[in-house]
């Protein structure tokens, strides 16, 4: 290995460290409050509509979907294809597995995760909350197995669009945050970066 390519190595490894390590406090500020708002939306719709016992709208890949979309909103995987189209194509995953192999979750579980990954990749959808999306299907209570195909709709589909509203208002206010990102964008970046 040439030693310009090692010290090439070496400092983008530095680089790339160092940016880690900067803390950003109005970043920190603007993913809390996108995913405060975000979050509270779906929550507060939960609370108005449902018995506090069925937790049917809080479904727990939103969590690690505002992760995405509020705190690495630059990420190819918190673009809003990824986000609404990886939901809801793991959302019919799961149903269907649920639906076609419902009583031996040994099968149905992996089935449904593993499916809805293939398919992310093959819609060019991918976001890896889907993949808990697929597995919430599965494995969740009774009143989500009753949705049947309706899951999809509530609370997947309309908790994921709450969340991008939501992105798309918060993530956009500050002249230094740009929602939904471009690939080229992503490119000049990455070009400038290095």
């Amino acid at each position: 290995m040439p030693i310009k390519k090692i010290k090439r190595t070496y400092r983008k490894t530095r680089y790339v460290l160092y940016k880690e390590t900067l803390v950003d406090f109005r970043e920190h500020f603007w993913a809390f409050i996108g995913s405060f708002v975000g979050m509270g939306l779906i929550a507060y719709l939960q609370y108005g509509s449902f018995n506090e016992n069925d937790f049917i709208f809080l479904i727990g890949s939103f969590g690690a979907s505002c992760v995405l979309v509020y705190g690495v909103i630059h990420s190819p995987l918190a673009q809003p294809r990824n986000l609404i189209g990886g939901h809801v194509v793991s959302a019919l995953v799961g149903v269907t597995a649920q639906k076609l192999v419902p009583d031996v979750l040994w099968i149905a579980a992996p089935l449904a995760v593993s499916l809805s990954i293939v398919l992310m990749q093959i819609t060019k959808t991918l976001h890896p909350p889907g993949g808990a999306t697929a597995l919430i299907a599965v494995t969740g209570g009774p009143q989500i197995k009753e949705l049947g195909y309706g899951y999809v709709i509530f609370p997947v589909l309309s908790g994921a669009l709450i969340l991008l509203i939501v992105a798309l208002i918060f993530n956009n206010l500050t002249p230094k945050r740009k929602y939904p990102s471009s690939p080229i964008l992503r490119k000049r970046k990455r070009k400038k970066n290095a």
